[in-house]
């Protein structure tokens, strides 16, 4: 998972920078901020090597934008570059965050300029069952307390197909897969179609 937010980015490229005004390199310090630049396209990356690179016609439902939970500070949010890469490849985005909504329509808003078509594809809403109504995938960003507890009954009803994309390691894998979800989290094995099958199977 990545490290959002103003500070630590900002200090390790102002260390980077300053070792390299004295012709020193410092891999350490270059390779974490590459590590941190790719885990925050992870979640796309999830996305695309399940649904494909054309994502036309599909629509996703992304909880949180904040980069991290108690504020609504978008700097560095894994969902900016998330929302660009599905926006960018003809998705449409539904977006909850309880409390960065304001911020992100004003900074996603920036970020995608003048590209009309993008923008027309992206919502905000109030509500987070909203946000995954009729939706291929929920796609879990930020880890807010009131996503921990669910009634996944009901999201798997509102879903159009039951699918996480869990970005924060908020669920057990093996839960999901009794729960009949097709679940993909960060660092850790998968629930695919097959295997959420054979764990049904064998729960019953």
């Amino acid at each position: 998972m990545d490290t959002g937010g103003s500070c630590f980015p900002k200090d390790v490229r102002a260390l980077i920078r300053t070792a390299s005004d004295v012709d020193c390199q410092m891999r350490i310090l270059s390779s974490v901020e590459e590590v941190n630049d790719a885990q925050r396209k992870l979640l796309a990356y999830k996305v695309i090597g399940r649904f494909g690179q054309d994502l036309s016609g599909k629509r996703f439902g992304l909880w949180g934008l904040a980069f991290k939970p108690n504020t609504d500070d978008m700097r560095e949010a894994t969902s900016r570059v998330l929302i660009r890469s599905l926006l960018s490849r003809g998705a449409s985005v539904a977006a909850y965050d309880p409390v960065a909504i304001e911020e992100a329509a004003r900074v996603i808003d920036s970020d995608l300029g003048d590209d009309l078509p993008a923008k027309s594809r992206l919502s905000f809403v109030a509500d987070k069952m909203a946000a995954i109504e009729g939706a291929d995938a929920l796609i879990v960003v930020t880890e807010w307390k009131e996503f921990k507890s669910l009634n996944f009954a009901e999201i798997g009803e509102t879903l159009k197909h039951p699918i996480i994309f869990d970005g924060r390691n908020l669920y057990e894998p093996e839960d999901m897969g009794r729960l009949g979800f097709e679940y993909y989290g960060v660092g850790r094995s998968n629930m695919s179609t097959e295997k959420r099958r054979s764990t049904i199977r064998s729960a019953d």
